[in-house]
């Protein structure tokens, strides 16, 4: 027999829906705000005039940002950071994680380079020593210095490792009985079972790899091998700084800037390309891959 909704259920559905409309608002409440002030002339975003909606249409932000060469050779250089630098963490992250998901007794020494692993996460030798090593390797103003110092990311391989660990055993037993080696239990059971963490793991790689701006402002001393955010980074010390030597018409664009118009100009730049990739990651985060993948 269904029952009904009685008037304290109806009453509850509608808190709740109250409540996520809330916490709907206030999300998307920065995203707008920024999108607005990139929109708005600058006297009415220094006088605190905008909030929601623009106020005195004016695009000289996202010209500023797009209307350069140097800008797609950035943005270029990050996706070539991205596809290298995630491609091969993604390699990497899975021959790690998936020894280390053995039991001690089919991997003597997993405690042992668990620790090493370990210990890498928690120290480090510091800056200098960094950027020494880097150096000394001849990496320096090359994308291989952007990719192969976090070649190996040790949060990511702590969850691959974990969620391998999850997936029953009885797999295992089953593939050694049809006479399945270490590899092809790999990629055709452990693998094909691992989607919602492979799509975790590869997304911490993208958004990390293209977020990142430090390491290119301190690796490359070449502004055309700088990566995209390295490049939005430097653009307001750029304007701040090179007033000689400029056209009319730059002049007139840039007396329409200010600091808070750019910024979030390029803070919007910088997050278009994960929200395309997000929506296609983000359905295997909630889907249960290994159910009903026991052997009766």
């Amino acid at each position: 027999m269904v029952y009904g909704k009685g008037p304290f259920n109806r009453i509850i559905d509608g808190a709740i829906l109250v409540i996520l409309c809330v916490i709907t608002a206030c999300s998307l409440f920065p995203l707008l705000h920024i999108l607005a002030i990139s929109f708005s002339d600058k006297s009415a975003v220094a006088a605190g005039s905008v909030i929601l909606w623009p106020k005195g249409i004016n695009v000289a932000a996202y010209r500023a940002v797009i209307e350069d060469k140097a800008f797609f050779m950035a943005f270029w250089v990050s996706v070539k950071r991205v596809l290298l630098g995630g491609g091969i963490q993604f390699v990497l992250t899975i021959l790690m994680a998936y020894p280390l998901s053995r039991e001690v007794h089919v991997f003597r020494s997993r405690n042992v380079y668990m620790w090493f692993v370990v210990f890498t996460m928690l120290f480090s030798g510091g800056l200098i020593p960094w950027y020494m090593t880097i150096r000394d390797l001849g990496l320096l103003d090359s994308i291989w210095a952007l990719v192969l110092p976090s070649a190996v990311p040790v949060f990511n391989v702590i969850i691959l490792m974990n969620f391998f660990r999850g997936i029953p055993k009885e797999l295992d037993d089953s593939a050694k009985m049809d006479g399945a080696g270490p590899w092809r239990t790999l990629m055709q059971i452990y693998l094909p079972l691992s989607l919602p963490a492979l799509a975790t793991v590869t997304l911490f790689s993208i958004v990390t790899h293209w977020n990142s701006f430090f390491d290119g402002l301190i690796l490359m001393n070449n502004p055309s091998n700088q990566p995209l955010q390295t490049y939005l980074n430097q653009i307001v010390v750029q304007f701040n700084n090179s007033s000689a030597n400029m056209t009319v018409d730059e002049i007139e664009r840039m007396s329409k800037l200010s600091n808070q118009t750019i910024n979030s100009a390029k803070i919007l730049v910088s997050m278009i390309p994960i929200l395309v990739i997000y929506p296609l990651l983000q359905k295997y985060f909630v889907s249960g891959l290994t159910l009903g993948s026991v052997k009766e």
